[in-house]
């Protein structure tokens, strides 16, 4: 899928506080893994999709290429960064790291509500990847809800944004790897994760909360180092 195909999903935008709406709905492409490593974006052609002027489209790409999620070209095209395998593995052992910590709290400040949202979110995953022939954009886009669901039991705003800017590099890479092998979807080992996660926060285990987080991150960068195409680096 092209970056103007995604583009052309996007809802129009309403007018106030369009720098940071933009930022939200590109930031939501990458984190998603709707857009791939090397795919361009246009100013214009997301200026169109959205609904609104150049501007707030070239404020929000500046703050993504300041967050290093986005890169100019030296042709000064907008683009999404090439990610080396070294610095894929950095950032897999940060995310497990980090994302662990999240977890570990999520099982000991988790709300009712919030259990009931983890819940409906690893069943709709769980759901999806057992379909005989899954949607392989929307499952990264549910892979990741089941992730930002348990972060946001932990209620630690400054800790969710932390995440939120490691999966804006992270989302790019996950995608093309799904595209490209979904035979790791079909051996389950997300599932399996997901689901001792699931049960870790249920019995209020952060240790075993953690641990199901970071084996489910090493479990896929593993595969993607394995079958990839990540550039030495």
């Amino acid at each position: 899928m092209t970056s103007a195909a995604v583009l052309a999903d996007l809802p129009l935008l309403a007018r106030r506080t369009l720098g940071e709406t933009v930022y939200a709905a590109l930031s939501e492409l990458l984190a998603s893994g709707q857009l791939g490593p090397g795919e361009r974006l246009s100013l214009r052609d997301s200026a169109a999709a959205l609904g609104v002027s150049v501007m707030p489209v070239r404020e929000a790409v500046n703050r993504l290429v300041a967050e290093q999620a986005l890169e100019v070209t030296p042709g000064r095209a907008i683009r999404v960064p090439v990610m080396s395998r070294g610095e894929f593995e950095a950032l897999a052992e940060t995310r497990m790291a980090v994302e662990g910590l999240a977890a570990a709290r999520a099982a000991t400040h988790r709300s009712a509500e919030s259990l009931a949202a983890i819940r409906r979110a690893e069943s709709a995953f769980r759901l999806m990847a057992e379909e005989r022939v899954p949607d392989r954009v929307r499952l990264v886009a549910m892979n990741r809800d089941v992730h930002f669901t348990i972060y946001r039991a932990a209620s630690l705003l400054p800790l969710q944004e932390i995440i939120a800017r490691l999966w804006l590099k992270a989302g790019p890479v996950l995608n093309l790897d799904l595209r490209e092998h979904p035979e790791r979807v079909r051996q389950g080992s997300a599932l399996r994760r997901h689901a001792e996660a699931l049960a870790a926060i249920e019995a209020g285990d952060g240790a075993d909360a953690s641990a199901a987080i970071a084996a489910d991150i090493r479990d896929a960068a593993d595969f993607i180092i394995a079958h990839g195409r990540l550039p030495e680096g």
